[in-house]
């Protein structure tokens, strides 16, 4: 166990171990979640809970082994909704081509490993938007889990509306979001699956959907997915012409990948200072579990899946003494078990799933309470950032607004230094957003 250092770090086997399962029990829910979102593009279910599986099993132990931090990756809550219900619903784009902008993105990821443009990227845009794209991005999730959940329902009237309160299956998911929402304030640990599970069997016990006949069986293949993602579509149109109208597509799900891993790392590396810039290695533990983010996402689609990314869910982990690789490894190897668990996840109804996308929204939105309002040109990019992702149901033009509007509220009130080139460029790249849309 030298590989990790544990004297080091001051922890052991048992403690990494107990840290693993921690983070395991915290985001199995993952991998029926992530199955149920994205098989509304068409994909089979079966073969994205393999996917699933098989690539939060790859993720984090690659990043238990090569950053040797407590950190565990799945696919990414947030990307996975926007790659289902903006890109794919929302946007008409096949699920194939899809996937092959994710790969793009965990390419150029890959890529700017090696360069310095992470720290400048980071840098260059206040911390407080980085705040108001999370909470943006967490409207969007709730905004689409109240929807599936049928309690936001279309009206041609006013847009939205109240969905039917009485119907068996809405009272289910309210059930379901008040026990997730519960077992979270109780700071219970493994909320959402717990929730998901209790959710389950209120509706297995009452008859509003079938129970599973049974618990195991051997993984389903992926080869309905497998190697399926279409990188040629995402530059040429269906008339075969020459295209870049995707491509600010590939910087949205870059950008967005890299602000939700420094986001997520940051909070599960406060509480043991994991990248503490004080600390030696502080820096290169923080570069290489986002090289391991990069390498993952664009594993990710060639297996079948949206982005990967950090999980925040590694934090309970952390609060258990995590604090080397091993418990990264650990949780990878638990994840082993999810392979076999197809009839059982097959068998959870939506609605005590979609819960937990309302809850992931409210914990991004969280953030809101961090930023300075009292800045204009940050008050106005903030609010177009939260409005309209989930209005317009897309987060390239909640970002495009926001950029814009923080970068003419600056230069209205002359505030120049406030600004650099990478607000200018993001601005800029947003306009063009627009002019190719």
């Amino acid at each position: 166990m030298d590989i990790f250092s544990l004297a080091q770090n001051k922890t052991s086997v048992k403690q990494e171990f107990g840290a693993g399962l921690t983070t395991f029990l915290a985001m199995i829910y993952i991998v029926p979640t992530n199955a149920f979102i994205m098989s509304e593009t068409g994909m089979p279910m079966e073969a994205l809970i393999t996917a699933t599986a098989l690539i939060t099993i790859f993720s984090t132990v690659l990043n238990g082994l090569w950053a040797n931090t407590p950190v565990a990756m799945s696919v990414g809550m947030g990307l996975n909704a926007y790659f289902t219900y903006g890109l794919c619903l929302g946007m008409k784009v096949p699920w194939q081509t899809a996937l092959g902008i994710v790969f793009l993105s965990g390419i150029l990821f890959i890529a700017l490993s090696f360069t310095n443009f992470r720290i400048w990227v980071i840098r260059s845009i206040p911390v407080d938007l980085r705040r108001a794209i999370s909470a943006g991005i967490g409207t969007f999730i709730a905004f689409v889990g109240l929807q599936k959940m049928g309690i936001v329902v279309n009206n041609d009237a006013v847009l939205v509306g109240l969905g039917n309160l009485k119907d068996m299956n809405v009272l289910l998911g309210i059930i379901g979001l008040i026990l997730v929402i519960s077992f979270w304030a109780w700071k219970i640990k493994g909320a959402f699956i717990l929730s998901v599970l209790a959710t389950s069997l209120i509706a297995w016990i009452f008859g509003i959907s079938p129970y599973p006949k049974e618990f195991i069986s051997l993984p389903a293949s992926i080869s309905p997915i497998f190697l399926e993602l279409d990188i040629k579509s995402v530059f040429y149109d269906a008339m075969g012409n020459f295209s870049l109208a995707l491509l600010p597509i590939v910087v949205v799900f870059f950008v967005t990948d890299l602000f939700d891993s420094i986001g997520t790392l940051s909070a599960v590396g406060m509480r043991a200072g994991i990248f503490s810039e004080s600390k030696k290695d502080g820096i290169v533990k923080l570069e290489k579990t986002l090289e391991a983010d990069a390498v993952a996402t664009a594993a990710g689609a060639l297996v079948g899946v949206s982005t990967t990314t950090s999980f925040v869910e590694s934090a309970s982990g952390v609060e258990e003494g995590g604090r080397t690789g091993l418990t990264a490894v650990v949780c990878g190897l638990f994840f082993i078990l999810t392979l076999f668990m197809l009839p059982l996840f097959k068998a959870i109804p939506a609605n005590a799933i979609y819960p937990i996308l309302v809850m992931v929204g409210i914990l991004m939105f969280a953030e809101l309470g961090e930023i300075n309002f009292k800045d204009s040109a940050t008050a106005v990019a903030t609010f177009f950032m939260v409005v309209l992702i989930p209005l317009t149901y897309s987060i390239t033009n909640g970002l495009a607004f926001g950029f814009m509007g923080y970068l003419i509220v600056k230069i209205l009130k002359r505030e120049f230094s406030d600004l650099n080139i990478g607000i200018v460029v993001l601005a800029l790249i947003s306009f063009v957003v627009f002019l190719v849309h």
